[in-house]
């Protein structure tokens, strides 16, 4: 009999072990740090697919998108970020709140699909926003473009998503060379940072966007392979994004994984350790 008490009490002592953790681990998540591994290459060559970062939600203080969606498809859990922080949801306010800063590398709710994404910032409220030929223009005044070269990378499946990047130098074969232009473009404000070119394309050249009070917009920095503030919500774009849906500021790469899962060791990259973003 006391066994079988011993036993049971064990269960339970490890049971509210388990839930204290998962208790300590969301409220960290909610309040502080919440980890992302970057899925696609929008962003190159700023960051790469298989980079590790953890995003400062004290950045830009709190609404309801600070809280974790947790989603796991085979347990058949699916709780969103409004499910557990909802009522913090419509006025597009925050707690504890600051302004985020052109240029700044920031992790946001889609206003729409609820998923999170990773952009730079470069329309502020207010602003006149329009690529024309490929070069970004605010408030009317194109942005300072300098050449860096290519970013060169090997033509060949990248990330869990076994996706292929786009080469600027045509149709290259699996392991071969695959080109970018590279150039550095300084935005108004002075923040400066690498841009990639790999076609003509209609999202180089659009309308004027006025980015609404309280709302933000957002381009990738391989500007030619990103689905941005340039696309309408309609058709799955991003759109302005609210003060709200923003979740945090990305500032450093902790390591980055070049194999199909984050911690096959042996794939990871030395040179981007701890690295700082721009």
């Amino acid at each position: 009999m006391a066994s079988d008490e011993k036993k049971s009490n064990s269960i339970v002592e490890t049971i509210k072990t388990v839930v204290y953790a998962l208790l300590i681990a969301g409220i960290f998540r909610t309040l502080f740090f919440q980890p992302f591994w970057i899925p696609s290459g929008s962003m190159k060559d700023t960051l790469l697919i298989g980079d590790f970062l953890f995003v400062n939600k004290m950045a830009y203080g709190y609404s309801y998108a600070s809280c974790p969606s947790i989603r796991i498809g085979a347990l058949g859990i699916d709780i969103d970020a409004t499910d557990l922080c909802g009522f913090l949801d419509g006025d597009n306010s925050r707690i504890l709140g600051s302004e985020p800063e052109r240029g700044d590398i920031v992790v946001f709710r889609h206003p729409v699909q609820g998923t999170d994404f990773i952009k730079r910032l470069v329309g502020l409220p207010g602003d006149k926003v329009q690529m024309k030929a490929g070069v970004l223009h605010i408030n009317d005044a194109p942005v300072e473009l300098a050449d860096a070269g290519s970013f060169d990378e090997m033509f060949a499946a990248q990330g869990p998503l076994r996706s292929r990047p786009r080469c600027e130098n045509g149709v290259v074969g699996e392991g071969a060379l695959c080109s970018k232009s590279r150039q550095t473009e300084t935005l108004p404000g002075g923040h400066s940072h690498s841009i990639l070119n790999i076609t003509n394309q209609r999202s180089d050249n659009t309308g004027i966007f006025t980015v609404p009070a309280g709302h933000y917009f957002f381009m990738g920095d391989n500007r030619d392979n990103s689905t941005d503030s340039r696309f309408p919500q309609a058709v799955g774009g991003v759109g302005f994004v609210p003060y709200e849906n923003l979740i945090g500021r990305a500032n450093r790469v902790i390591f980055s994984s070049a194999g199909s899962r984050m911690f096959y060791f042996w794939t990871w990259r030395g040179d981007r350790f701890f690295k700082r973003l721009e």
